[in-house]
């Protein structure tokens, strides 16, 4: 019972690491919560189910429909988180904390919205993209579709460090987050950076929104609200910033929420809690997170 909770709770928590990392990148640069982050999420599922409406991918081999979808869900949203920078929070730059913040939820409730009026109030099923193998673990189980995501999270989880880390792009994106003014006399296109780190939140959350709607076989236009709340819960917990916490973050909260769904009575009805009372913990016992002190850089 234990090892089948684990397994369920890191398959939940790689989704919810996945779409933490969205938030942390924007506050890690711009000091600021990115909440339409949620939809981005919710379109790039969205955008991965329209392409199955194009001629000729259905008839396709599983494996070229299961890239073709994530390539085409990392690109739309990377595409529209993007857009919302230029369009939403450039101009509000220099503008007081609330004004970014109040944007953020305008555009969110906007998309949201667009998604209800333009597609569906309805849940829409999604393809089963392969056919799903169940293994035995002892007398647990896990399927071929738990290992798909849970591969798929932490090799772009694993991608995005290796760029931050590594990279010349990557060290010019740690200057701006240090120190923007100074990265500027240095010669580094900050905006160019910021739109950069939009794109690459937005990409991870488009992969989310895929990786999700095959997790639960449907999507719904207001399917990000509790993922986003719960992958923020995340990043908070393993430290706002850090992108090593968010990972952390997303686990943890994945692992809780399945153990308390599994163990305790009713828990299936009560799992959201979770994360609402994790986040209040932490913000009272420990508001930096778990490595919030031990990584003092912001990415």
């Amino acid at each position: 019972m234990f090892i089948q909770q684990l397994i369920n709770g890191i398959t939940l928590g790689s989704i919810y690491g996945l779409i933490s990392l969205g938030y942390t990148l924007v506050y890690g640069i711009l000091m600021m919560i990115n909440f339409a982050h949620s939809e981005i999420f919710m379109v790039g599922a969205f955008i991965s189910l329209g392409l199955f409406f194009i001629p000729g991918i259905n008839d396709s081999p599983s494996f070229l429909q299961l890239f073709l979808s994530l390539i085409a869900a990392m690109a739309g949203s990377a595409a529209l988180g993007f857009l919302i920078e230029k369009i939403a929070y450039r101009p509000l730059r220099h503008a007081s904390r609330l004004a970014p913040l109040i944007s953020a939820i305008g555009v969110s409730i906007f998309l949201q919205n667009l998604i209800f009026l333009l597609i569906s109030n309805q849940s829409l099923p999604y393809p089963e993209l392969f056919p799903v193998k169940q293994f035995k673990i002892g007398e647990s189980e896990i399927n071929s579709l738990q290992l798909f995501i849970i591969f798929v999270s932490l090799f772009l989880m694993i991608a995005l460090k290796f760029f931050i880390q590594k990279t010349r792009l990557g060290k010019a994106l740690r200057a701006t987050a240090g120190d923007r003014e100074t990265a500027e006399l240095l010669g580094i296109n900050t905006n160019g950076i910021i739109s950069l780190t939009f794109l690459i939140g937005g990409a991870l959350g488009g992969a989310a929104g895929l990786l999700n709607g095959m997790y639960y076989g449907s999507i719904k236009y207001n399917m990000g609200f509790l993922p986003g709340i719960k992958a923020f819960t995340a990043a908070v917990l393993g430290g706002i910033g850090n992108i090593t916490g968010a990972v952390l973050g997303g686990l943890i909260i994945g692992i809780l929420e399945s153990l308390g769904a599994g163990y305790i009575p009713g828990g299936s009805e009560w799992k959201d809690i979770f994360a609402f009372a994790i986040l209040i913990l932490v913000l009272l016992i420990r508001p930096e997170g778990l490595l919030g002190e031990k990584l003092p850089n912001k990415i």
